[in-house]
């Protein structure tokens, strides 16, 4: 009974985020209310708050999985492995796997995350979460605190950022699936490829 219960609240949540992305499509995020997605998804606000607090977040609705993501990478790395190198692999096989959670999303999506100042803002302070996972992250990895750690998560959250816009960049440019994948796939051995010479070694478990 606990997982047909979980089974069904994966099921709302999912309806509710499907269809709160076709309404912002369709309207703009401003343009669009918590109680016309309720209504869209046949559910009261106040479910729709309950899985969602904040509007914005019905849009990012992965956004605890790349606010923790990278931190779990990195507490998981194998033996040898930097920080530096385990995000690299994971982000190389999350593109090898055309993982959603990588960016391919439709052109009006993509756009909306430019042209909503809501959204603009939520963005950034994901990221900045993000950074601020991965610093206590390695701060608790190297057994130090100090300027280093957080240099480090600043860098290495901050090639996360710029491929997340560099996705963007593609789906507004009408990719097909395997050029999106394989051009972000370069991408990011490059962005991970410029902080080699600073962070190869670093956090090394």
């Amino acid at each position: 009974m606990a997982q047909l219960r979980e089974l069904k609240k994966q099921q709302t949540r999912e309806r509710i985020s499907h269809v709160a992305t076709l309404m912002f499509i369709e309207r703009g995020f401003e343009q669009t209310t918590i109680a016309d997605i309720a209504q869209a998804a046949g559910v009261s606000k106040m479910t729709v708050t309950n899985y969602f607090p904040r509007k914005e977040d019905l849009f990012f609705d992965a956004y605890e999985e790349v606010v923790d993501g990278p931190s779990r990478t990195v507490a998981e790395r194998s033996p040898g492995e930097s920080a530096l190198a385990a995000l690299r692999r994971k982000y190389l096989a999350d593109c090898e796997a055309h993982a959603a959670l990588l960016g391919r999303i439709s052109p009006g999506f993509a756009r909306l995350t430019v042209e909503s100042p809501a959204l603009r803002t939520r963005l950034r302070e994901i990221y900045d979460q993000q950074e601020q996972a991965l610093a206590r992250t390695l701060i608790e990895e190297v057994g130090a605190e100090g300027v280093a750690p957080r240099v480090a998560a600043a860098q290495l959250s901050g090639v996360q950022r710029v491929l997340f816009h560099e996705a963007r960049r593609r789906c507004e440019a009408g990719q097909d699936e395997e050029e999106f994948f394989t051009g972000l796939a370069a991408a990011a051995r490059e962005a991970f490829g410029l902080l080699e010479p600073a962070l190869g070694d670093y956090a090394v478990k």
